[in-house]
């Protein structure tokens, strides 16, 4: 008996498809599992140091609000005291304290600052007593910190930017969020304008939000848009906060050691000969300084001490010009050292060594000289506090920092509409990392390590959200 039933040959099995087609969705699908992970867990660090950065950016204007009798005096035309007459008194005002240094005042209408060390400041800590340059009149002392000078207002505000007022564990922190913002901001740049090309949209149409969308439509239309806008300020912003981490910071600073970029130190040696009885003219306080590192050729140190008025000539010689601080020698017989403080732009950051005794320039170190990473150091850190540009610079910080805190709280909002309960474990890009092929994989890893090296906390970080992503992936399967 025979079938009437025509067998058909089996179909030969379709190839799989190529590796570089299988590769972009599951890198895509791993991307948006790691955004999604830090966008939730990572997300409230970020957006402390956003809303502190939004503070930080307005305080150099609210501190010459709150301040305004301590840091400016009345403008007039006739010239006052001396700088000397003007540090002794501030001394007068307040024995108890040592002078450190002295920051003259820059423009008619401010105050000279003179720094004092008070037994029982904190570390990087100062008096600061500002001094009428006409009359000599006290205006007010208070704490001064760091090298930025900033006063009380804005010194906790920038602690509250950098460690949360908690010492030097509250510096995880601000490293924690500096460490994952860029990951999570070039991570949602890829995830965006890969979202746009996958819906067959100009690239370009990405910069506006969508109109006439609802709920988690537009909520994503415009973390996008607004993280577009953003993702190069986030980028600069996440590179320099690195530079005062407490783990990365120690790596950046190696690197730039290996790669020559070190900001370069001024030579204040001063032992080239025994001191002498002073010639009956006095020295010049200008000339030939062709040997920066030390005092030119064949001069001799004076016995005479020299004061602080000497010693500003001695830099204006040079071609220092204010504002200036000038910091009273680390030992008897030691070097003055005048550093220009300009920080805005164009930069005037020249330092100059002016001996004790005599008040010759020993040493001399020209902004211009410095490698370019030192100088890229300098900017960044400058433009990061708000300096670089003045008020511009603080006005697009705020921006950024405004838009920071716009992305996250759209992404927490997304989170909401789906559901966080059910949505926390839900499998946004899982799997990806299992189809991925073995080529991808093996560099995806050493790339890990290696930034996980060198950012200890963001590669501990990334570790633990992998047992966490595990462990979720367990429990979802038992349900």
């Amino acid at each position: 008996m025979t079938s009437d039933v025509e067998i058909q040959p089996a179909a030969e099995p379709s190839p799989p498809p190529p590796a570089a087609s299988r590769t972009w969705p599951a890198l895509r699908s791993l991307l948006l599992r790691l955004h999604f992970y830090a966008g939730i867990l990572v997300a409230p660090f970020l957006l402390v140091a956003a809303t502190s950065g939004l503070l930080y950016a307005a305080s150099f204007q609210l501190e010459r609000l709150v301040y305004a009798h301590e840091l400016t005096v009345p403008a007039q035309g006739a010239a006052g005291l001396t700088l000397s007459q003007q540090v002794a008194a501030a001394q007068a005002a307040r024995p108890e304290g040592t002078v450190a240094a002295v920051r003259p005042a820059a423009e008619p209408g401010e105050t000279t600052r003179v720094l004092l060390d008070v037994p029982g400041m904190a570390d990087s800590t100062r008096l600061a007593v500002f001094v009428h340059p006409g009359t000599g009149e006290i205006r007010g002392a208070m704490e001064s910190y760091g090298s930025s000078g900033a006063l009380p207002v804005r010194t906790w505000i920038s602690g509250l930017h950098r460690n949360l007022h908690l010492g030097e564990p509250g510096r995880i922190y601000s490293e924690l969020a500096a460490s994952w913002l860029w990951v999570v901001a070039l991570g949602g740049l890829v995830l965006w304008l890969s979202r746009r090309r996958r819906q067959g949209r100009r690239l370009r149409g990405a910069l506006v939000p969508e109109r006439g969308v609802t709920g988690i439509r537009r909520a994503l239309s415009w973390h996008g848009s607004v993280g577009l806008w953003a993702v190069l300020g986030l980028l600069f912003l996440s590179a320099t906060g690195l530079t005062w981490s407490k783990y990365a910071g120690g790596n950046v600073d190696v690197l730039q050691g290996a790669l020559g970029w070190s900001t370069p130190s001024l030579s204040t040696s001063t032992s080239i000969a025994t001191p002498v009885t002073p010639p009956s003219t006095p020295p010049a306080s200008s000339g030939d300084h062709s040997a920066h590192s030390g005092v030119r050729s064949g001069a001799q140190r004076s016995a005479t001490p020299v004061g602080v008025d000497q010693v500003v000539r001695a830099a204006a010689a040079e071609g220092l010009s204010g504002p200036l601080e000038i910091t009273w020698p680390a030992e008897p017989g030691g070097a003055y050292v005048v550093k220009e403080m300009d920080r805005t732009w164009p930069q005037r950051n020249d330092q100059v060594a002016v001996d004790s005794l005599g008040g010759q320039v020993v040493g001399v170190l020209r902004f211009d000289d410095f490698p370019i990473g030192a100088k890229l150091t300098r900017w960044g850190i400058d433009g990061h506090m708000g300096l670089l540009f003045g008020l511009p610079n603080q006005i697009l910080l705020a921006a950024l920092a405004a838009g920071l805190v716009s992305v996250i709280v759209l992404g927490y909002r997304m989170w909401w509409l789906r559901g966080p309960v059910r949505g926390f474990g839900a499998p946004y890009g899982r799997g990806g990392l299992r189809r991925l092929p073995w080529p991808p994989v093996a560099l995806l890893a050493v790339a890990v390590v290696a930034v996980g090296i060198f950012l200890p906390l963001l590669g501990i970080s990334l570790l633990a959200f992998l047992v966490l992503d595990v462990v979720l992936g367990r429990v979802r399967s038992a349900r």
